[in-house]
């Protein structure tokens, strides 16, 4: 009887060995998981960080570009408005002689 108690306090040591190992063994387990969880996720938010600079990156390259055109094209229409023409130069001398002709006769031509 007693060599069977013994053996029964024997298996259940071992049997809590056993467990103690398997809880160390999960725990492990789920330190190594968390921890390389905690690395994909570092990753993702790294590789999303990535990509969003780069789209902002690319949009001040565009709206930079879209402002340089526009104030392209601004100028080109100012100078375009503000093009001397020789009709237009010509008719100016003329008002401008007619002006200062009718001034020196105390008439004036307008």
């Amino acid at each position: 009887m007693r060599d069977v108690i013994q053996k029964m306090l024997q298996a259940e040591a071992e049997a809590k060995r056993i467990v103690a190992e398997a809880e160390a063994k999960a725990d492990g387990i789920r330190s190594d998981a968390r921890r390389k969880a905690h690395e994909l996720v570092e990753a993702a938010r790294r590789q999303a960080q990535d990509e969003a600079d780069r789209i902002v990156d690319e949009a001040a390259r565009e709206a930079e570009q879209q402002k340089r055109s526009r104030l392209q094209q601004a100028a080109e229409t100012i100078r375009a408005e503000l093009a001397v023409t020789p009709e237009f130069r010509k008719e100016a001398v003329e008002t401008v002689v007619r002006t200062v002709r009718g001034a020196g006769d105390g008439t004036t031509n307008g």
